[in-house]
């Protein structure tokens, strides 16, 4: 079972990375104005949390909750993030979410191969979290689809550039 010392300081960073470019990529997808983007925002954090209490989380995704509750960690996947999305007009930030994605995802097939599947599982949870999280469409939360066509693309091309199914 992998943890941070299984990685190099830039390959973590791309590890940790991973679990907000799925969030990101799903939102770019589809903005759904501020109220939107705040639930979506929560729905990565509490993915988080969940893996911190879930009995049966692989040790990798409690190496990377444990790490982003220090101020290191935060701040290496804050400088990953803003390293990837730096500059990216809304519309190339889903598709540079999308490569770190696999970025991360082919660093973990290397360095934790018997950790990646449940990664790459728990990013792709993270991305379907993220897209529940609003109604898209509708007005005031009235009306909408729950997962817009441009998420449901965009959760496939996740699962594609992860190796998984969607």
């Amino acid at each position: 079972m992998a943890n941070k010392a299984a990685f190099t300081a830039e390959e973590w960073n791309h590890v940790l990375g991973g679990v907000f470019m799925a969030g990101f990529a799903v939102t770019a997808a589809d903005p759904s104005g501020l109220w939107g983007l705040l639930k979506e925002t929560f729905a990565s954090g509490r993915a988080l949390m969940e893996a911190k209490s879930n009995a049966s989380a692989s040790e990798l995704s409690k190496a990377i909750v444990s790490d982003m509750e220090t101020s290191e960690g935060r701040s290496g996947a804050q400088d990953y993030v803003k390293g990837r999305l730096q500059g990216a007009k809304r519309e190339e930030i889903k598709q540079r979410a999308i490569d770190a994605l696999r970025s991360a995802a082919a660093v973990v097939d290397r360095k934790a191969p018997s950790d990646a599947a449940a990664y790459k599982a728990w990013l792709l949870q993270i991305a379907h979290n993220v897209a529940k999280a609003s109604k898209e469409g509708g007005f005031l939360g009235f009306g909408g689809v729950d997962v817009s066509d441009a998420e449901k693309a965009t959760l496939s091309e996740i699962a594609a550039a992860l190796g998984t199914r969607a």
